[in-house]
């Protein structure tokens, strides 16, 4: 039987992220290029939190693809009545080709994976969003062609989301600088982990305080929200600590000319970027949410070589 492979964490696409980037932006170029890779599977898709792009993209990804997507609400299963994860897993491997999670605690995940015989994909989790990742680097690559020597700079939030691109970045070797309020700092495994990386790929990592300073030399500027889902209890204390780190115009003066805003979405417009900024000749949010839908594939297609 063939070893299967779950997507818990962006170092699991390892040597493979790259290609699974490039045959993203195959399926952007021609979406029939691989023809129906999950005809006759079906993959079931737990969902914690909310989601918009994420799901929609999934579902719409294994449609496409000759799948056949189930949406599960927790609360419509047995796992709200106590049934354990362990179970769950084992069940629903007799049934499905892979399991598509958006969970609350990434220890779950994790359980989920090791007890599943069908890859897991982790569809964001408080420690990291990996399939939000493929999309980020599939639109830089698409606007830049490459990665070496590009500067890019995450502002706001040292969140799942930061963990993510900081360990992307270093795995490609593109220059990040991170600027982020001393108390919301990335989480300090992390940026070891993305140094040693960085040390075999010549990325560079600067965990910066100063926006203005982290801006300067970037091609492109991105940013998450401030608050996110399970903080909303900090939401006031966050604004007022975060203000500093919006993305406005007069932080674009402070950028190269040319600079590109990125932002995985949804906005929320007038605190951690201004509607300016999401409107402008600078702004690619919206081709970046696009190839949520091509990286699905792109991960789907991949993932398929290990899955019965």
């Amino acid at each position: 039987m063939m070893t299967k492979k779950d997507i818990i964490m962006v170092k699991d696409f390892g040597n493979d992220f790259e290609s699974i980037i490039d045959d993203s932006l195959k399926f952007k170029e021609n979406p029939n290029y691989a023809g129906k890779p999950l005809d006759n599977k079906s993959f079931a898709m737990i969902f914690e939190k909310p989601s918009t792009r994420t799901r929609i993209s999934f579902e719409t990804a294994i449609f496409q693809l000759g799948g056949h997507p189930i949406y599960l609400n927790p609360n419509d299963m047995q796992l709200s009545r106590g049934e354990t994860i362990h179970d769950t897993a084992h069940v629903l491997s007799r049934f499905v080709s892979g399991i598509i999670y958006r969970a609350f605690d990434y220890k779950n995940v994790e359980e989920l994976a090791k007890h599943s015989s069908v890859p897991v994909i982790n569809a964001l989790d408080n420690r990291e969003h990996p399939c939000q990742i493929v999309a980020d680097f599939m639109t830089i690559k698409e606007k830049k062609g490459g990665f070496k020597g590009i500067n890019f700079t995450y502002i706001g939030d040292g969140n799942n989301m930061c963990n993510s691109l900081m360990i992307g970045a270093s795995m490609v070797g593109m220059n990040i600088s991170i600027a982020t309020p001393k108390e919301y700092a990335p989480n300090e495994v992390y940026v070891k982990n993305a140094k040693k990386i960085a040390e075999k790929t010549g990325s560079k990592i600067s965990i910066l305080t100063d926006p203005k300073e982290a801006v300067k030399n970037a091609d492109f500027i991105y940013t998450d929200v401030w608050v996110s889902m399970g903080d909303e209890k900090e939401k006031e204390k966050r604004e007022k600590i975060f203000k500093p780190y919006q993305i406005n115009m007069e932080l674009l003066e402070k950028a190269p000319k040319e600079v590109m805003v990125m932002h995985c979405l949804p906005a929320h417009r007038g605190y951690e970027i201004t509607d300016e900024v999401v409107d402008s000749k600078h702004s690619i949010v919206f081709d970046e949410a696009e190839n949520r839908l091509h990286s699905s594939k792109g991960i789907l297609n991949y993932l398929m070589r290990f899955s019965r």
